[in-house]
């Protein structure tokens, strides 16, 4: 402790042996004096009046015109100001301070006991692993964030600012003279990052590591650490955007998580494949993973789906919306840490669990939705067209029906993807099995019926059937489907947004086109889709290629003859 007692004992200010490191007048530097004096016998806090009233009484209020030194003190990052709500000395008014107590700083009482805040850099020596470089670099990482909080207090900001730049000057010393290939070194020169795409990757490898709260997650935080000024903050966003480099090239993904504002905030993190490259830099590689569009080439039961549209292109009913948000949510971090802690999900990883029903009438929308969906979580689907499937196994065994599911798995493994699984067409699958002594197709149906049930128990991941009457599904069946969505009959000002949304763009309409008229008539978004389509074939061959309301009409009403199902569901794109 003698630099404390040298500084507290003195009366040369100026002789003291720490005065050079305060960086402030002779002034600051006796009030700092004054408070460390009080400290050493047990005052924690001094009020800002007493430190005036004591060093500055000659004259009736004079003190006060010592406010801005106070202040220019804390500012410095000497002095913490103990004030419920913890005020920011900068952004004040003098006065503000006045009836506020402060105590030294962390900073403060490390320079006393230290005798220099001065970075104490070891000798240049090669790293012996990936390890110790990480550690460097995590030191690094930590400085740029502490940065971001000390925007209001030069002195401790140039300080951290010297300690960054010497810091990273000896990891590139220390890379120098290191023989043996730093995996992660190599990781961000093979994949070209700049300065500031690594010390985001260096960021988001330290939460891994560490295990931490996620603050390093957070976009706004990630900018931070990279910015010096608010310039810096815009330029670099783009470097978290969907086409930049870390995305772009799989190295770094994000998740969108809704804030108690109502906003979005986006949280980052490495790809899996990623992380085990560089925390398990010895383990062998696995074989190269496959594209999944190749690999379905080869089989004749999923189709691969391509979707066009997310959920928010998609018209949705309120309810139906709200449920497929739940579903979605299931990757918060917070959501999934409460599910995990409860016992309800026992893997490390954000995945989502659900078996889902679309259950309304034919042409509702209700595979559009799952394609949408999977848009929207970033996920491949196949589709599996139940009625075909019955048909190509009758008379077949078990064992081939369980190929279905098995096939499935096999192209998941070899593509490392984690597809969403539509069963299209479920109504004659998932129907009431058969009781009491049925024939031989009977039993094969009601055995097929036992494995499919059986395979569905056991599926992990996300399932979605679609049927077009949910009454008649076995109720063994229901209850392994933990969200039934309903796909409801539009309001006529929902059906009115449909025609908007879906009539030609850029095609010529006649004065009095009324399409409110065509609104009357309660169609599936499929019909209005297809007798725009009809409609648009039989205008475009007249030399005059205007659209009239008679043309929709005359196909409404075919359409119409040909079906007396009145009933809509919301899912369509827009």
């Amino acid at each position: 402790m003698k630099y404390l007692i040298d500084f507290i004992e003195k009366k040369s200010i100026k002789k003291t042996k720490i005065f050079s490191h305060l960086k402030c007048s002779k002034l600051e530097a006796k009030i700092l004096q004054f408070i460390c004096r009080k400290y050493v016998v047990g005052e924690q806090e001094v009020s800002v009046l007493e430190i005036l009233q004591e060093n500055f009484s000659s004259k009736q209020y004079e003190y006060l015109l010592y406010l801005s030194t106070i202040k220019h003190i804390i500012n410095l990052g000497w002095l913490t100001e103990i004030n419920f709500g913890q005020i920011k000395a900068n952004d004040t008014l003098n006065l503000e301070i006045l009836n506020i107590s402060v105590s030294p700083s962390i900073a403060l009482l490390k320079l006393l006991e230290k005798g220099s805040l001065e970075i104490q850099l070891p000798d240049i020596k090669p790293y012996t692993d990936h390890l110790e470089y990480l550690q460097d670099q995590f030191d690094l990482v930590e400085i740029s964030y502490k940065m971001g909080s000390y925007k209001d207090n030069i002195l401790g900001l140039g300080r951290l600012k010297n300690r960054f730049i010497l810091l990273g000057k000896r990891i590139q010393e220390r890379i120098d003279v290191t023989k043996e290939p730093i995996i992660v070194e190599k990781f961000l020169k093979d994949n070209k990052l700049n300065e500031q795409e690594k010390r985001i990757f260096l960021a988001l490898l330290k939460e891994e590591y560490s295990q931490g709260d996620g603050r390093l997650r957070e976009m706004n935080t990630l900018i931070d650490i990279i910015s010096f000024n608010d310039y810096d903050k815009i330029k670099n966003r783009s470097l978290l955007e969907d086409n930049s480099t870390l995305i772009s090239k799989n190295i770094v993904d994000y998740e969108e998580v809704l804030t108690p504002f109502g906003g979005i905030s986006r949280s980052f993190y490495l790809q899996d494949d990623v992380i085990k490259q560089i925390i398990h830099p010895n383990k062998k590689k696995k074989p190269i993973k496959l594209k999944l569009d190749s690999l379905i080439q080869e089989q004749d039961i999923f189709e691969y789906l391509q979707p066009q549209t997310a959920l928010e292109d998609v018209v949705l009913h309120k309810d139906t919306r709200a449920i497929l948000n739940s579903v979605i949510k299931q990757v918060d971090k917070d959501v999934f840490k409460k599910l995990k802690d409860w016992g309800i999900k026992d893997s490390n990883k954000r995945t989502i669990d659900a078996k889902i029903i679309f259950y309304g009438v034919a042409g509702t929308g209700k595979t559009m939705t799952a394609m949408s969906l999977a848009k929207t979580l970033k996920k491949p689907i196949l589709s599996l067209d139940c009625s075909k499937i019955l048909s190509m196994y009758v008379g077949e065994s078990e064992k081939n029906v369980r190929k279905i599911f098995d096939k499935f798995k096999e192209l998941s493994n070899k593509a490392k993807v984690k597809p969403i699984l539509l069963l299209n067409e479920a109504d004659q699958f998932l129907s009431s099995r058969n009781e009491g002594q049925g024939g031989s197709i009977d039993k094969m149906h009601n055995q097929m019926q036992n494995i499919f049930l059986e395979q569905i128990e056991r599926f992990e991941g996300i399932l979605i059937a679609t049927t077009n009457l949910i009454d008649n599904i076995d109720k063994a069946f229901s209850r392994r489907f933990n969200y039934k969505v309903e796909f409801k009959k539009p309001t006529i000002k929902q059906r009115l947004r449909l025609w908007q949304l879906m009539l030609p763009e850029n095609a010529d309409f006649t004065d009095n086109f009324d399409i409110e008229l065509l609104t009357r008539y309660e169609l599936t978004g499929g019909q209005i889709n297809l007798i725009i389509k009809n409609s648009a074939y039989k205008v475009a061959i007249r030399d005059e290629s205007i659209f009239m309301v008679e043309d929709f009409l005359q196909e409404i009403k075919k359409e119409m003859g040909n079906s007396f199902d009145k009933s809509i569901s919301m899912g369509f794109k827009v």
